[in-house]
């Protein structure tokens, strides 16, 4: 066991009172030449909130203070949850004042209190671990000689007092990034300094610009970065692949990418191999990157901060320098590859049933017969494009046979209780100047479930075989929702007729499944769908394994797109240590146990960082899309109700709000047990799922608010 879980594990078990430094050192026997190394190993384990340490100078862990460690996630509203270290833990609610300064995804202890709202779990404040939001990004209002920064992002609740020394030649009206320079406190307001002006709000490229800010979100490479990158060969020399007798060469097996047309990042090929009647071989080929990224050098360092690639409407800001992501560590057809392979031997049983008999993991080479996107392997599996099929007649047949597994790996998740959401997703079409012309709708078909499915088998085979070995692992888990929340859930969805049965002792994902099963195309579908979501926690990164709720699964990991997400890159190094000689050495797990929940806290942290960027990209510019078509008249469907107003999502996957003042028939009143809008006079009632008609009545791209006006109700005139 290593150190830092041998600690732990003592101040839980053997300790029953706080302890000095000192104490430690004499308890846990440290030699004088150890002090500055367990001292460093202590104030990590605080860092981390895995250890408290009060104002009296004494150490425990938090539980025995009564608190619990973890992220803060603030709402628009000032209140928020405590989204604790521990995925086993519930999610703690906490109101604004209780807050205590702690800001939007700050790190902090947090004790837990008597909730007079009905909440089974809240918490406030105790002490804030670690600041996460250094820099500000907002609009500038000046008042005589002093300012404030109104935030761009919502979750940020206090505005930002700029002092005279502060603005920096900031103009009113100015779009700037300020760092703070001191903290929020109770019923204080933060303060700042403007370091960058990044033009007049509304100006071309100001609004990307200030979400890339916003989220500090890592901007190019530096030259050593880049240095580092250009060290890196660009070919697999046929020496490297014969001085490595546990790397198999496959080149010689039929395999292909499938990825989307605009991809240039290719992690990872598929193969497949009848081995006899009714049994296949499924082969999940995953790029070799921590071959040529070393553990601790610049090009790991670098990737580590980052944690993850994003994709904005108009840019992808890479993990790894484009010699790497685009070049030797892409997939590309006819050219040798170094990578990670995983074999999964199916068996198909009767007209429905598949199981796995064999698996194995092993470092191999590869050379891609083809780069195939979506919509060329839509159209064969259509059978609609004789051009598209001739062009890959080498691979109709290995593609038929990918389809066959597919469908019988996804009936099967969604019998064992995998959750499928049919939530839209879109792609923006720009121009050559950044502007919207086009929103287009993104489909799942088989082409892009047959990818899908292919990686969840091989992200759980490999989390399930580290699991059995007992190793040091970094695992892709989502907790069960917590009991509240789903009570909640159940009495939202007993308003539309439906119901979950037996949920006092917690919920199974399959009842979830049936609920959206149910729903699927009805009225009511998508707010049901979004409800749900919201009443589940988030999925994250965790050296502890607890399973993923959301895919009905025991062991999950990251482990296919290791040049764009680090816990991917992570889990290649150990897995291929581990091959090696079947275990890691006690010094490498001692290694891994130290580092690995500090690579899931950030991960994870970067994570939610560039989900919000690529949200808030694609938010931007559908309003932006809308600004020339103020006066147009659009159909629609209504997708929220409140007591201001009523939702509606166009047809093109906008939304915008139709306000209750500008409802001129009646007074409307809105009923929350049934969440709809009822007349006064009329009786007229507007419900979630009723189809519309309205007109374009203003656009504000600053505030990102899309106001519409109701032209009329289907079948109503």
């Amino acid at each position: 066991m290593s150190a830092r879980k041998e600690l732990l594990r003592k101040l839980r078990e053997d300790v029953h009172h706080p302890l000095t430094k000192e104490e430690i050192f004499k308890r846990f026997d440290i030699a004088k030449g150890q002090e500055k190394l367990f001292s460093e190993l202590l104030n990590d384990l605080i860092k981390t909130g895995h250890l408290f340490k009060n104002s009296s100078g004494l150490y425990g862990v938090p539980e025995k203070f009564n608190l619990i460690g973890g992220r803060l996630e603030k709402t628009a509203s000032g209140n928020g949850f405590l989204i604790p270290d521990d995925p086993e833990k519930e999610d703690l609610y906490i109101s604004s004042s209780n807050m205590n300064g702690a800001m939007h995804n700050d790190k902090v202890f947090v004790r837990p209190v008597h909730s007079d709202r009905g909440r089974s779990q809240a918490g406030e404040v105790a002490e804030i671990i670690e600041r996460c939001n250094k820099k500000i990004v907002g609009n500038l209002e000046l008042y005589k000689n002093y300012g404030f920064i109104i935030p761009d992002n919502k979750r940020i609740c206090n505005d930002i007092f700029i002092p005279p020394t502060g603005l920096n030649d900031a103009k009113n009206g100015h779009k700037v990034v300020a760092k703070i320079t001191r903290w929020p406190e109770k019923n204080r307001n933060p303060e700042g300094e403007i370091i960058e002006i990044l033009g007049f709000k509304g100006e071309a490229g100001v609004d990307i610009e200030a979400i890339i800010r916003q989220l500090d979100l890592p901007g190019d490479f530096s030259d050593q970065v880049l240095s580092a990158a250009e060290s890196v060969p660009e070919q697999v020399s046929e020496e490297l692949i014969k001085s490595d007798d546990q790397r198999v060469d496959l080149r010689d097996l039929k395999l292909v990418t499938i990825d989307g047309a605009d991809a240039k990042d290719l992690d990872d090929a598929v193969s497949i191999e009848k081995l006899e009647e009714n049994k296949y071989r499924l082969g999940v080929h995953i790029a070799d990157v921590s071959h040529y990224v070393e553990e601790g050098k610049t090009l790991d360092n670098e990737a580590f901060e980052r944690a993850t690639s994003i994709y904005l409407v108009d840019r992808v800001i890479p993990m790894l320098p484009q010699r790497l992501s685009n070049g030797i560590c892409s997939l590309n057809p006819h050219v040798d590859r170094l990578t990670v392979t995983v074999f999964i031997d199916y068996r198909l049983r009767g007209k429905k049933g598949i199981e796995i008999v064999d698996h194995k993991m092993t470092k191999s080479v590869i050379r891609s017969n083809h780069r195939m996107t979506y919509d060329e392997v839509q159209a064969i599996l259509e059978n609609t494009d004789k051009a598209v099929k001739d062009k890959y007649s080498d691979f109709i047949d290995e593609l038929n046979m990918m389809n066959k597994l597919r469908k019988r790996l996804r009936e099967k998740r969604f019998e064992e209780g995998s959750m499928d959401f049919n939530f839209t997703e879109v792609k923006v079409e720009l121009d050559d100047k950044g502007r919207p012309i086009d929103l287009l709708k993104r489909s799942h078909r088989e082409a892009e479930q047959l990818i899908e499915e292919f990686m969840i088998a091989a992200n759980r085979v490999v989390a399930a075989e580290m699991s059995w070995k007992e190793m040091p692992f970094i695992y892709r888990v989502h907790e069960e929702p917590d009991l509240d929340r789903m009570q909640q859930f159940n009495e939202f969805i007993h308003n539309f007729g439906y119901s979950l049965k037996g949920i006092k002792n917690g919920v199974h994902p399959r009842s979830l499944q049936k609920i959206l099963k149910k729903v699927r195309g009805s009225k009511e579908e998508k707010i049901i769908e979004t409800v749900m979501l919201r009443s589940l926690k988030k999925a994250v990164y965790s050296e502890k394994n607890i399973g993923h709720f959301g895919l009905g699964v025991t062991h999950y990991s990251h482990f296919t797109s290791p040049i764009r997400r680090y816990p991917d890159l992570t889990a290649h190094r150990i897995i291929k240590e581990t091959a090696a000689k079947g275990y890691l050495s006690e010094k490498r797990q001692e290694e891994f146990d130290n580092k690995l929940p500090k690579i899931a806290d950030h991960c994870s942290l970067q994570e939610r960082r560039a989900v919000d960027a690529e949200r808030d990209s694609v938010d931007l510019k559908k309003i932006e899309y809308m600004q020339d078509k103020i006066g147009e008249k659009f159909e629609g469907i209504i997708s929220g109700i409140t007591g201001f107003g009523i939702f509606i999502e166009l047809e093109n996957t906008v939304e915008g709000l139709v306000h209750i003042k500008n409802l001129k028939d009646d007074y409307y009143h809105y009923d929350e047990e049934k969440y709809h809008l009822i007349g006064e006079r009329t009786k007229k009632i507007y419900r979630i799922g009723d189809e519309v008609k309205i007109k374009v009545d203003s656009v504000n791209l600053e505030e990102r608010e899309l106001d519409f006006k109701l032209i009329e109700k289907k079948n109503e005139k």
